[in-house]
């Protein structure tokens, strides 16, 4: 009879369990499928001015509660769409990374509303040592000869972006490149004194902050400023003391005679 019961309890056990884990599969399935959302992402690393096709493309289950603003749920949406930023693989292809449709493929196509593109020629010193990647923002310098016929350095545009170098707008910080030309995003204004500076000078970019923002208005640097700087650290240089003469030890005079023996004479004799 006690082993009867025990049966009877271990079967309804056991068919209680199989219930909760069956009702718990179920009720995670459901979760689930209401948590997640299909997302557009980059099958492959997109370069900016890409136009997008079904290949460059995948879609990944993305949970709902964390949608990025502007993510694409169907691929044959992107369609002929060009991207005006670099999309890494992996990465949600966002309306805000998209230029407007019907745009196509090239440089031009990821230029700011209202800006211009133009090409610098550069070398490897004036290219930053080929760090002046896209994406990232210089300062162009010019060296030219001002009113007085008299050297000058100076600071012309600040906060520019780089479009491409070369021929190539794709960006890869780990390998510098040292190209003949970079192509830099200025304002119809701007692109005149980057025209002109070229024309009478040397341009020399400088790499700056990617978020300093400031601009830092300078007069620029002349020759004589240069060298009265020079002049300025030489003299704040001192030189050190000379040592003066020993002075005789307290209590010691010094001796104003001396006293000379011959044989059993003895004399006196000034110095």
């Amino acid at each position: 009879m006690k082993n009867s019961r025990a049966i009877v309890m271990i079967v309804f056990s056991l068919l209680v369990g199989v219930a909760a884990v069956a009702f718990g599969a179920r009720w995670l399935g459901e979760q689930a499928s209401v948590a997640t959302t299909g997302v557009v992402v980059a099958a492959r690393d997109i370069e900016l001015g890409s136009v997008l096709n079904a290949s460059m493309l995948q879609v990944v289950t993305w949970p709902s509660g964390s949608m990025p603003s502007g993510a694409i749920k169907d691929v044959k949406e992107l369609d002929g769409r060009v991207v005006k930023t670099a999309v890494l693989r992996g990465e949600p292809v966002l309306e805000a990374k998209l230029a407007l449709i019907g745009t196509r493929g090239g440089l031009s196509s990821v230029i700011s509303a209202g800006k211009r593109a133009i090409s610098v020629r550069v070398n490897e010193v004036v290219g930053v040592a080929g760090f002046a990647l896209p994406g990232n923002y210089v300062d162009v310098m010019v060296n030219t000869q001002d009113e007085k016929d008299k050297p000058i350095s100076k600071i012309v545009l600040e906060k520019i972006l780089v479009l491409a170098v070369a021929q190539e707008a794709g960006r890869d910080e780990t390998k510098p490149k040292v190209v003949n030309a970079v192509t830099l995003e200025v304002g119809p204004e701007q692109a005149e004194k980057l025209d002109l500076a070229r024309s009478i000078g040397t341009l020399s970019l400088v790499l700056r902050n990617q978020v300093d923002k400031d601009a830092v208005p300078t007069a620029g640097i002349r020759k004589a400023d240069l060298l009265n700087n020079v002049k300025v650290a030489i003299a704040e240089v001192k030189p050190a003391p000379k040592p003066g003469p020993r002075r005789a030890a307290q209590g010691v005079q010094r001796a104003d005679k001396v006293e000379i023996i011959r044989g059993l004479n003895k004399s006196d004799a000034q110095l």
